[in-house]
Formats: structure tokens, sequence, C-alpha cells
């Protein structure tokens, strides 16, 4: 019989890491893979990414209505309700072996507590990860309590879900599934991507990858740093679309006049993989507080500033300058970032989130992982009592 394995995508940023696993598990005659799209995925405001995923040739199984029109934190927590509702109803029916978790969005949480109630043993890639100035830190760390197998980015990552009273034989180092794109696709050359996205290379370029703070109450507090920053440079700036957050909306105003001001940029809603990398792989710095500049960036050696709070914790390569949310700290680090002494000193760097293989482990774990009662109850390190 084949293993039902159901997969959750919420946006197009955990879609572009899960897509070599999905092409796999599509292609393993032994699995019957079920894709579940929620979220932003299913919003025409952050542009429908549901239909990138159908251009690839993936089916939909189910789309699950879940993200609130709204910009507040109240929002967040109701889109965790209505996904927890309907995705009861949709795995009552389907009851999948296994179900497939990526990251830290809070919208996880809803299939991983449905999943708890129905006895599926769930998998979970990217714990043990930290980035303290997020709700992503909580909400990681809880997915990885729920879960039964997981695959992490890095060593230390593995450590660490151990250290939370896993048991060594659920956790397995893959890698970050985003880097197999590297390794498994041809990116585009400087004139494909200045063509696709109609854009000129040869002029000094930064792209902004930034989200809002959802640690924070008001989650746009350092935003204003930043864009003092970017008013200062001369440069050309790109940006991509922030994640579907409380301030998102806000957020995307205030980019969108910042351009409009300055006439020299763009914002763009909606990259694929391949276009997103290729990118990074011609920009000349990346400025933000994304988790890719922190496990993607690497692989290109790119000079990357990160700001503030939100990946504080998370284990920086050498090409990450960070910066606090002040606008003349971000400026020094930017003016650090460009100097050719540092991109000289990142010359034969490795990146540590993984070589591009993570999607053979992930597989080779789930078609093979015994589907008993003993997956299910995990047992917990035995700790001696302090007084």
């Amino acid at each position: 019989m084949k293993r039902i394995i159901a997969v959750i995508t919420t946006s197009r940023a955990d879609y572009s890491h899960l897509y070599w696993p999905l092409r796999d598990l599509s292609e393993n005659k032994n699995v019957d893979l079920r894709i579940v799209a929620l979220g932003s995925h299913l919003s025409p405001e952050f542009g429908n990414t549901v239909q990138e995923i159908e251009k690839d040739g993936f089916k939909i199984d189910s789309r699950v209505e879940c993200l609130l029109s709204s910009d507040t934190d109240v929002g967040m927590a109701k889109t965790i309700g209505v996904a927890t509702l309907s995705l009861a109803d949709l795995f009552g029916k389907m009851r999948p072996h296994l179900l497939l978790l990526i990251a830290d969005r809070y919208e996880m949480l809803a299939p991983a507590a449905v999943a708890l109630a129905l006895r599926i043993p769930v998998a979970h890639i990217e714990g043990g990860e930290i980035s303290e100035g997020a709700i992503d830190d909580a909400v990681r760390n809880a997915l990885t309590k729920l879960s039964h197998i997981h695959f992490t980015s890095t060593p230390a990552a593995r450590e660490r879900v151990i250290a939370l009273g896993e048991e060594e034989w659920r956790v397995h180092r893959a890698g970050a599934p985003s880097l197999d794109h590297l390794r498994r696709r041809p990116l585009l050359s400087r004139d494909e991507i200045e063509k696709r996205l109609e854009i000129d290379l040869q002029t000094p370029t930064i792209l902004v990858a930034y989200h809002p703070v959802t640690i924070a109450r008001d989650t746009l507090q350092e935003a204003e740093a930043l864009f003092t920053a970017l008013g200062n440079l001369n440069a050309q700036i790109l940006f991509c679309y922030p994640n579907a957050d409380a301030g998102s909306r806000a957020l995307i105003e205030r980019t969108r006049s910042f351009i409009a001001s300055r006439g020299n940029g763009k914002v763009f809603t909606n990259l694929d993989a391949v276009t997103y990398l290729s990118l990074l792989r011609q920009v000349d710095l990346l400025v933000g507080n994304s988790s890719s500049g922190i496990m993607e960036s690497a692989s290109f050696s790119l000079p990357t500033v990160n700001v503030g709070l939100r990946q504080q914790g998370r284990e920086r390569p050498r090409n990450v300058l960070d910066a606090d949310a002040d606008a003349n700290s971000i400026l020094n680090a930017i003016d650090r970032a460009r100097t050719p002494e540092f991109r000289e000193s990142l010359c034969g760097m490795v990146n540590p989130y993984g070589e591009g293989f993570a999607s053979e482990t992930i597989v080779r774990v789930l078609t093979t992982v015994p589907l008993s009662q003993t997956l299910m109850m995990k047992r917990h390190s035995e700790l001696e009592p302090t007084l």
C-alpha cells in the first residue's frame, strides 16, 4: 500500500524550500502525495502563488482558505483558528500516514495541532534554529515538540532538537532544502534576469528582504531606521514583498512610497525560487531581516547586512554583518559590506546550511520509517532532578 504523505505549504517562501522534496515524493512509486495549500498562497494581494505550484506541474489536492484580510495580530490569531477548523475536517477524511511541515510560520501551528488530535505522525523540516526577534522562534520549538521526525539544516540545530528531549534516531541533519535548487536547477544569467525583471544590473544594486518584527507590539518599530538608511544610498534598490504578518500591509505601503519618491527601484510581489536565487547571484548587497540573508546568501558569498532583532540567535555564515535598528548602524554595516576587502574575505567560504542534498535525505526517511505505535509514542531523555 502506498504511503499517503500530506505536505502543507502556506506561502511562496516555504514552497521554494519544499519544491525538491515535493518533486521527489511525487515521483516515488510508493508515495501517494497530497499537497495542501493555505494562507497567502490563496491571496491575490500576495501574488496568488498557488498558481506557481500548479505551473510547476504539481496537483493541489486541497485549498484551505484561512488568511484573514487583516493587518493585525488578532487577524493572525484568528487565521490559526480558521485553519484548525478546516484542517480538522480535511485530515479527518484524508487520514494521511505522515504529515510534512516546514520551518516556523504561525499558520503551521494549525496542522500540527490537528495532526496531534488525529494521531497523525508529523515530520518537521528546519527545527532547532533560533530567531529570537520573532514569534517564529516559539512556533518552531512548538512544532518540534509536536513532531515525530526532524530534518535539521545544521549539525548545531540537530543538537538543539536533541537537547529538547527528542530521541537521536528521530533527528536527521539534512541541510536546508532551498539549497537543492543550486545543485539541481540552472540559474538565470545576468541578461536573462535583467530581461525577466526589467532592470539594469549595470547600476549598483541592493536587494532588500525585510519583514515585520513579530515579537514586538509595534511590528514596524525598526522599519523607519531601515528606510532612513536606504534613503542615504546611491544605488538601485529592489524590494521583495514581506510575509503576511501583522504590519505587512503598512510595510508594503511604506515601501511603495519610498520607491515613488526615489524613482530608482522596484518592488516584487512574488519571485519564484530560481528567479530569486538568480537575482541573489547578481546583486551587490542584500539588506534586511529575512532568513534568506542567513541561509541562501552564503552560497553566493554575497555581502549581507542583517538588521535588528528578527534573526537574533541564528547561526551566521561569515558573509553576514549585523546592524542595530539604527540608521547610522545600518549605514556603517553597508559601507563595510561594500568594500572590496570584505568581499575578498568571503572567497572560498562554505555555506553551513547544507550542500544541496536535503531532499534525498528527507524522502529516504519518509518512505522507510516504520509506521508503528513506536513512531507516535515519544520517549524523553532522563534528566537528573535539580534541587
